[in-house]
C-alpha cells in the first residue's frame, strides 16, 4: 500500500528528528569517552585530544544543530537567540581547538618530535586555520554592509557552505586521530569501529540540515 504524500512527509520528520537526537548524544558522548581515555591532566598530551573533540564533536556540532528545526535546543526561541549562541560556541570550538593546537605543538617541541608531517597534523592544522577564518567570515553577516554588492541571503548561503565543509574537515581530522598510534593502541576491536561511527554520523546529519536549507531557499524565491 502506498504511503501518502503526508504519511511521508511526517515520515521523514521522524526520521530527521531521531537522526538529530542520536547526533546530540554522539556529540557529547565521544568526547566523554577520550577524556575517560585521555585522563586530562596524566599528561600534558592528554588535553590535546579531549580539547580537539569538545571542539569539533561537541561544540561545533551543537553550534550547527542550532538551526535544525526538529533538534534544535533553542528551537523555541528566536532566531535572534539562535544565532548569538551559535556564535558563543563557534568561538569556543575555536578557542579549544586553538588550544589543543598549541599544547601538541609544545608536547612535540618538547620531545623533540617533528610538526605536521602526518596526515593528521596536517589536516588538524588546516581544519584549524579553516576556523578560524570562518568564524572571521562570519562577522560578514552581523554587518552586512561591508559587502555592498553581496545580499543578506547569499552571504548566508555561502556562510552556511563554507561551514559544511569547515565542520567535514573537523571530522576528518577526528577520524585520522583515531588512526594514530595513542588511539589505536587503547581503542580496539569493535569500540574503534563504533568510535569511527561517531564523526560519520553526525557528518551525515549536518549535510542533511544544510541541504535541507538550500532546498527551503529554492522553494520560497518561487
Amino acid at each position: 500500500m502506498a504511503l501518502t504524500a503526508e504519511t511521508e512527509s511526517r515520515l521523514y520528520r521522524s526520521l530527521r528528528a531521531a537522526a538529530g537526537a542520536a547526533a546530540h548524544v554522539v556529540a557529547l558522548g565521544f568526547p566523554t569517552g577520550v577524556a575517560v581515555l585521555a585522563r586530562p591532566g596524566s599528561s600534558l598530551f592528554s588535553w590535546h585530544p579531549l580539547l580537539m573533540a569538545l571542539a569539533f564533536s561537541f561544540l561545533m556540532t551543537e553550534a550547527l544543530l542550532m538551526f535544525s528545526p526538529e533538534t534544535s535546543v533553542l528551537r523555541s526561541f528566536s532566531r535572534k537567540v539562535k544565532v548569538r549562541a551559535h556564535w558563543a560556541l563557534q568561538l569556543l570550538a575555536l578557542l579549544c581547538a586553538l588550544l589543543g593546537l598549541g599544547i601538541i605543538t609544545y608536547n612535540k617541541h618538547l620531545n623533540g618530535k617533528a610538526h605536521f608531517v602526518t596526515w593528521h597534523g596536517l589536516t588538524g592544522l588546516l581544519t584549524v586555520l579553516y576556523a578560524g577564518g570562518q568564524c572571521a567570515g562570519g562577522v560578514l553577516l552581523l554587518y552586512p554592509k561591508l559587502m555592498k554588492n553581496w545580499t543578506l541571503a547569499k552571504l548566508k548561503l555561502y556562510h552556511a557552505t563554507s561551514g559544511l565543509v569547515g565542520y567535514l574537515l573537523g571530522c576528518a581530522s577526528l577520524m585520522l586521530g583515531m588512526c594514530s598510534l595513542w588511539f589505536t593502541t587503547s581503542v580496539t576491536s569493535v569500540s574503534w569501529y563504533l568510535a569511527m561511527l561517531c564523526p560519520l554520523l553526525t557528518s551525515l546529519v549536518i549535510m542533511n540540515q544544510v541541504s535541507n536549507a538550500y532546498l527551503y531557499r529554492k522553494r520560497s524565491q518561487h
